[in-house]
């Protein structure tokens, strides 16, 4: 049986605290990432004291930062992942064997908060709303556009994705399914992150996210290039266990 392996694009802006346990999460033998956006704690050194492969990306911005990851990777499969530790990347070899295996050509993470306060109630109320118009944009019933993902490294260059500030993440599953792409999502535990969110960590930044993600939604249908699915018949995807955090 082949070992799959991946790149994991972890975009990053001060997240010093968390790294060490992000890092270590990494499965073995995987590529970790991690994108420097103008961090100014230190993050780009400790990221590279740790083993990872550090891009830095001086254009501001979490799409800008996630697609300099994804330019820099060249494994077959890529992964994104926060790098708050809110999220546990020892949960994508799941996600990527779903891929693998033809079940899925994009596989979001559905986030499941594990504690009281992992997820604000004004960040929860944005991804409803966003979800909601998703799904009226391309019918696609998911219920949340977590940052945990996997797919195709070629496939997704063939989205040409465009945005690069916080409807980056939409903008991937809005043309993925423009291309008749099979986006599903699994459940996975959403942890307390480490210090507080550049994006949900208020009401104007998460309704400034949105605001990013509406102009994606606005955007006419595109051609893209379709997902490359293996031949062999699918098998059911693994359920990941839940992450713990220290």
């Amino acid at each position: 049986m082949t070992l799959l392996t991946a790149d994991v694009v972890l975009p990053c802006l001060d997240e010093a605290e968390a790294l060490p346990w992000v890092l270590a999460r990494i499965p073995a033998g995987w590529r970790a990432i991690v994108v420097d956006n103008g961090s100014t704690d230190g993050s780009a050194g400790i990221a590279a004291g740790l083993g990872a492969t550090v891009v830095t990306e001086p254009r501001r911005g979490f799409g800008a930062a996630c697609h300099a990851g994804l330019l820099a990777c060249d494994a077959e499969f890529v992964c994104f992942c926060d790098c708050d530790a809110s999220l546990d990347p020892g949960l994508l070899p799941g996600l990527v064997g779903a891929v693998a295996d033809g079940s899925a050509d994009l596989l979001l993470g559905r986030r499941r908060p594990v504690a009281r306060g992992a997820w604000p109630v004004h960040a929860r109320a944005g991804n409803l709303a966003l979800s909601w118009l998703l799904r009226r944009r391309t019918g696609l019933r998911l219920h949340d556009l977590g940052p945990l993902r996997a797919a195709r490294r070629e496939a997704l260059l063939g989205l040409g994705l465009s945005d690069r500030r916080s409807g980056y993440p939409l903008q991937m599953v809005v043309r993925a399914a423009d291309a008749g792409w099979r986006v599903r999502e699994l459940d996975v535990p959403y942890l307390p992150r480490a210090g507080r969110s550049k994006v949900t960590g208020t009401w104007r930044g998460t309704w400034q996210a949105v605001h990013d993600m509406r102009k994606v939604l606005d955007e006419p249908t595109q051609t893209s290039t379709p997902a490359s699915a293996p031949t062999q018949t699918p098998t059911p995807t693994p359920t990941p266990t839940t992450g713990v955090r220290p």
